[in-house]
């Protein structure tokens, strides 16, 4: 995109966000309901939305498609 103009138009790109909202809530609303997360006691204030191994893939992807796109680009 810094080289020419990006190859999606704005209403293009609402489609895709939408589509792939879509697609991911379904994926969500459709796990089966399981006994144990009713018995599971609820994650305390002070406990950490992101866990270590959550961020450390977190990171590891952006570096990971940050290499693909800047070798691709360059």
């Amino acid at each position: 995109c810094p080289r020419q103009d990006s190859p999606l138009k704005a209403v293009q790109m609402l489609w895709v966000n939408l589509i792939m909202d879509t697609l991911a809530s379904l994926a969500l609303a459709t796990e089966p309901p399981t006994e144990a997360l009713l018995l599971r006691r609820p994650y305390g204030r002070e406990h950490p939305l992101v866990s270590g191994t959550m961020l450390r893939n977190i990171l590891g992807h952006a570096a990971y498609q940050l290499l693909v796109i800047f070798t691709l680009l360059f």
